[in-house]
């Protein structure tokens, strides 16, 4: 039996696509890989950044809600 092949992942609302690895542009027209080294490394920190700050808000949200007044009104 084999992995699960993973979904490919939107890089925000932009047409910019990792698909198996690989950063794809897409369109209604069709796909092209993105072939430049230097834009694929762009994409990559980019998306690196994106998801420590997913993370860093996530945190965020769970400490805010552990740290919630009490519903009584007692803090």
């Amino acid at each position: 039996m084999s992995a699960p092949t993973p979904r490919p992942r939107r890089l925000l609302d932009t047409p910019v696509v990792l698909r198996d690895g690989s950063w794809w542009i897409s369109s209604r027209a069709g796909s092209i890989p993105v072939s430049d080294a230097a834009f694929t490394a762009v994409l990559d920190d980019f998306a690196h950044a994106m998801a420590a700050a997913d993370r860093a808000v996530a945190d965020l949200r769970t400490r805010q809600s552990s740290s919630a007044p009490d519903p009584g009104g007692r803090r």
